[in-house]
């Protein structure tokens, strides 16, 4: 069963990367739009074979890297026009069902107003979290500069992570999963200790 499951990845696998060389950069950035919304699609089986083709002098590192970021901004801003469309008029009709409260949601707002920055960032760099941060912050009305910013900021850094680690690992699905992991704790552990760093310098400032 493992070896019959394991042959459907390579398969996927091989798929995902003829289809990236068959559509090119449109096919990153479609497919890292599915990442980024609602529809979420794992960027690790995308931007690693896009690396892959650009080890091989098939693709433009920057140009794959540029596609996958641009596909992750245009996911987000569709999660988060989902959310002021949809999301805030159904709470506000609902959310007594669901215990939240109108008075819950202008908190929420607020916060966003004044930790929409750091929670965006944070949040495009967090497994799971990073395809519904979108949500929370287009409920709260985010400012779109900003958030377009630091969406731009966080998933760039996962998408130039995953670009790499396949053009200097290839397409060795198992050293890839392992390094990913590696790298996962290590950012979770940064974005903690960076949220960490934020809270105190935020209590200082009032202080002050």
């Amino acid at each position: 069963m493992l070896s019959y499951a394991a042959a459907l990845f390579h398969g996927f696998i091989a798929w995902l990367v003829a289809t990236i060389g068959r559509l090119g950069y449109l096919g990153i950035t479609g497919l890292m739009f599915l990442e980024s919304s609602c529809f979420p699609f794992p960027s690790e089986v995308v931007m690693p074979p896009a690396g892959y083709l650009a080890s091989k002098g098939e693709m433009s590192l920057f140009a794959a890297v540029f596609s996958g970021i641009l596909g992750s901004i245009l996911g987000a801003l569709f999660n988060y026009w989902l959310a002021i469309r949809w999301g805030r008029p159904f709470l506000e009709k609902y959310g007594k069902y669901l215990f939240i409260s109108k008075e819950s949601l202008d908190k929420a707002e607020e916060f966003f107003a004044k930790h929409g920055h750091i929670s965006t960032f944070t949040g495009r760099l967090l497994p799971v979290i990073r395809q519904y941060i979108s949500l929370p912050a287009g409920l709260a009305r985010m400012n779109m500069k900003q958030f377009c910013a630091y969406t731009a900021l966080g998933s760039g850094i996962w998408v130039v992570i995953l670009a790499l680690l396949g053009y200097f690992l290839g397409n060795n699905e198992a050293l890839i999963h392992a390094e990913l992991k590696k790298i996962t704790v290590g950012l979770v552990a940064g974005c903690v200790l960076l949220v960490v760093i934020y809270v105190i310098y935020c209590k200082r400032k009032k202080v002050k």
